[in-house]
């Protein structure tokens, strides 16, 4: 689980009866928007600010960056997020594979993702180029009604996962996605405690010929390897 609250940076509540009475048509305004936007989805660029926040100190931490996604094919996702200063890392996701390389430290720590594969997937689902059948699959979802984000008109909606594992480390999330695209813009990861992880995409600019580069972690010469997971 650290690998996943590192790198995304992505239902329980009762909904109110006006939301409740029109909800299953906002639900299926929501889900045709993200199939009509899976189904032509390739890739993208954007710009990232995540917000860590910390209930029994009441404290936030915020970290901006850039994202790099690509989708060649359903259910294959490869992504690069870099964070700024003075928090830097670099992820890289690919396949069954990940990489975290701390800039400061010169150490690039390498996961096999093996069993989790799963649990990673879901998370991604919650990224972009997901379809409503896939995230049915795996989350219950509410609607949670509109929300203006980042200057843009988008519809929340709510997430529980049907898995049990994942549901004990992140028993809720939220997405906001975007009226005009039906891509997700902001997600927000709830933790057991209080504890909520929220990332907002901003600049959003398709991107379907990425090229591997953009997609691979050039690591330094005599960079310290771990293997956390060993």
């Amino acid at each position: 689980m650290k690998l996943l609250r590192i790198a995304l940076p992505l239902g329980g509540a009762l909904i109110g009866m006006a939301i409740a009475a029109g909800g299953a048509d906002s639900l299926e305004a929501v889900f045709a928007k993200m199939d009509a936007a899976a189904a032509n989805f390739k890739g993208l660029m954007a710009t990232v600010r995540k917000v860590s926040h910390t209930a029994v100190i009441d404290e936030d931490s915020v970290d901006t960056g850039t994202i790099a996604v690509k989708r060649p094919k359903p259910h294959d996702v490869r992504m690069v997020m870099q964070t700024d200063p003075p928090h830097a890392t670099d992820a890289e996701f690919a396949g069954t594979k990940a990489r975290i390389y701390y800039p400061a430290m010169n150490t690039v720590q390498e996961w096999n993702l093996g069993k989790n594969k799963a649990l990673v997937d879901q998370f991604l689902l919650l990224g972009f180029g997901s379809n409503s059948t896939d995230l049915e699959r795996a989350y219950s979802i509410t609607p949670g009604g509109p929300e203006t984000v980042a200057g843009q008109k988008t519809t929340r909606i709510v997430l529980v996962p049907k898995d049990a594992e994942l549901r004990a480390h992140f028993p809720k999330f939220e997405l906001w996605v975007s009226d005009d695209t039906g891509l997700v813009v902001q997600q927000k990861f709830y933790e057991p405690g209080g504890d909520y992880i929220m990332t907002t995409y901003s600049n959003l600019k398709p991107a379907p010929n990425l090229p591997d580069s953009a997609l691979t972690l050039h690591i330094p010469k005599g960079a310290k390897v771990e293997h956390p997971q060993k």
